[in-house]
């Protein structure tokens, strides 16, 4: 019971989904760690690399050579990892395929400036002020769109917003697991949108480039390839999360009967100081930049076509953004009395790398994976063998596109680690799809959008239990069948939204993000 109302029955015999759901909670638990998983999926492709060597396996495609701009024909063979050369490079390669490895360094940039932020409570003090000022009737949008908008920080809204949506809920008299929910779907369906570059878009591009450069040596995906895609996405998850929230969510919830109250404690004064340093500090950094970048002679402008999209900013957006988030943190800090001295700045540095400490071990295994694929040769075959074959029988375009996505959402439910997958799925799906005539941006779209429209109903995903608890505050029956069933209807609008909005961009042609093209021509 939620204060007299059933949030699932708990008696009756388990449908068939929940049965299901049950099935997918084992197997998946089953599976070992992702680092565990690129060490095992390593060493399968040793043993299929010799075997396709030993069967001498070849493709032979049409390249396009970026120096001369001719297009040349080239044949590649597959090359066995248990060659003496090939033995040779996997030992002496593996500093060298982390430490190169080009999310690395991307992601623990803007991190610098996020921990620095979120470390101080300003992006705790931030989310807190916006709620506390919502009007009740756009209580479900404010909820879903800070949701959104959290996931700048990683892990805050999880653990700021979630249960803070609750509470507003029953400020206004309304279901708290109605809040709970549409806080979750923000902040965790909602992970592929957002109107700013998060600590994921480094990410993701990295490995992007890693395996389009299989293709096109030269290829960059930029951090900022899906961003008109992103805040396009905002506004469509914060009107599907509001109206799936108000008309399916919280009338099956039923009536609220109060047992406790909620109030959204507004901020302090030395909360409210600091905020107000950290408006001043961002309004004067962000004239700074335009001053620089938005004139066509501009410094950051590029200095001989004057380019805005190929240009020095574009190139540093990660240092930049990565100053949008510091300086208004420190700024914060220093008016709230959060940040004392330099020392405690750079102690919330420090703090903020060391909780990437899972993520360095994760991509140092997948680096070793990634290089591995791509001496082998195995990347190239497959995609161009896989490329011709639906090509051959007709499957391309917009239907294909779609299919990888329902595929990224399935696969979503067993390994919801959205780094683990894109790092296991780019080097196959990447240069597949752009033998299609596919963009390395719009292959990362896609998948963005299958992974976050399941992340909700994925029992495996990192922060499921912590909502879990949460809800169990107010229900002490509930459990993980009880939190599904009610995300249920938010992944399914999500999905099926964002395949809807993704086919009308698609169809219109309209560039996923600036430089970001839906098309790639060889």
């Amino acid at each position: 019971m939620i204060g007299g109302t059933v949030l699932a029955d708990k008696g009756q015999k388990k449908g068939v989904v929940l049965n299901a759901l049950d099935t997918v909670e084992r197997v998946g638990n089953r599976l070992p760690d992702p680092a565990v998983i690129f060490l095992i999926l390593t060493g399968l492709v040793i043993l299929l690399s010799a075997l396709c060597g030993f069967l001498g396996l070849s493709v032979t495609y049409d390249f396009l050579d970026r120096t001369n701009g001719e297009i040349t024909e080239k044949t590649v063979e597959a090359v066995s990892l248990l060659a003496p050369d090939s033995i040779r490079y996997m030992v002496t390669a593996v500093v060298s395929n982390f430490t190169g490895f080009f999310a690395l360094g991307t992601v623990f940039t803007i991190m610098i400036g996020v921990g620095v932020a979120d470390g101080t409570g300003f992006m705790s003090a931030l989310l807190r002020r916006v709620a506390a000022s919502t009007p009740k009737p756009l209580a479900t949008a404010v909820v879903v769109f800070l949701g959104i908008m959290s996931n700048i920080a990683s892990s805050t809204g999880y653990v700021v917003l979630v249960p803070l949506g609750a509470v507003l809920f029953m400020a206004f008299g309304r279901h708290p697991a109605a809040g709970l929910a549409a806080a979750f779907a923000g902040v965790s369906g909602g992970w592929s949108a957002n109107l700013l570059i998060g600590t994921n878009d480094p990410m993701f591009a990295g490995m992007s480039t890693q395996a389009a450069r299989m293709i096109d040596p030269v290829y960059t995906v930029l951090p900022v390839c899906n961003w008109y895609f992103m805040v396009a996405s905002t506004v469509l998850i914060t009107v599907l999360g509001t109206l799936v929230t108000d008309r399916l969510v919280e009338p099956r919830l039923g009536p609220w009967v109060p047992e406790e109250t909620g109030n959204v404690e507004d901020i302090g004064e030395n909360e409210k100081r600091g905020m107000a340093w950290a408006g001043i500090t961002a309004l004067v950094y962000g004239v700074f930049i335009a001053v620089l970048a938005v004139p066509s002679g501009g410094l950051l402008r590029d200095p001989v076509t004057h380019s805005f999209l190929n240009s020095p900013f574009m190139d540093s957006i990660i240092f930049f953004m990565m100053l949008l988030f510091l300086l208004p943190g420190l700024a914060y800090g220093i008016g709230a009395g959060t940040v004392k001295n330099s020392r405690d700045a750079v102690a919330l540095m420090n703090h903020s790398i060391s909780g990437l400490a899972g993520f360095m071990v994760l991509i140092f295994f997948a680096s070793q994976f990634t290089a591995c694929f791509n001496y082998s040769n195995l990347g190239t075959i497959i995609s161009v063998k896989g490329a011709g074959f639906l090509q051959s029988v007709g499957f391309t375009g917009l239907p294909l596109v779609i299919c990888f996505i329902v595929l990224t959402a399935g696969i979503n439910i067993f390994i919801a680690v959205d780094s683990a997958k894109w790092a296991i799925m780019a080097p196959v799906f990447v240069p597949m799809f752009m033998r299609l005539g596919l963009s390395p941006e719009l292959t990362q779209a896609a998948y963005r959008i299958g992974d976050s429209s399941t992340n909700i109903i994925a029992p495996l995903m990192p922060f499921f239990v912590l909502t879990v608890a949460f809800f169990q505050k107010y229900d002490k029956e509930a459990g993980i069948g009880s939190v599904i069933s009610t995300m249920l209807p938010y992944s399914g609008a999500f999905l099926l939204g964002w395949i809807a909005m993704f086919s009308v961009w698609y169809m219109s042609g309209l560039p996923l993000g600036p430089g970001s093209p839906l098309f790639y021509g060889l």
